[in-house]
């Protein structure tokens, strides 16, 4: 399944790789790519939309599913 959460606050490659290995440490991501211009991040795998969410607000960003 793919998912695209709204994110905010990624000003650089850098907070995209962020952003990518915070949702990656969560459980069900098969997968995760941040893009800083759409301020968007789309996820494969299972899951849970407000672990997705919480994982990135833990990071620093603001994020909304």
């Amino acid at each position: 399944m793919t998912q695209t959460i709204t994110v905010r606050g990624m000003s650089c490659g850098g907070c995209e790789q962020h952003v990518e290995d915070a949702l990656a440490g969560v459980d069900g991501v098969a997968s995760a790519t941040a893009d800083r211009d759409a301020e968007t991040a789309t996820v494969e795998g299972d899951a849970d939309a407000a672990a997705l969410v919480a994982a990135v607000e833990d990071a620093g960003y603001e994020a909304s599913a």
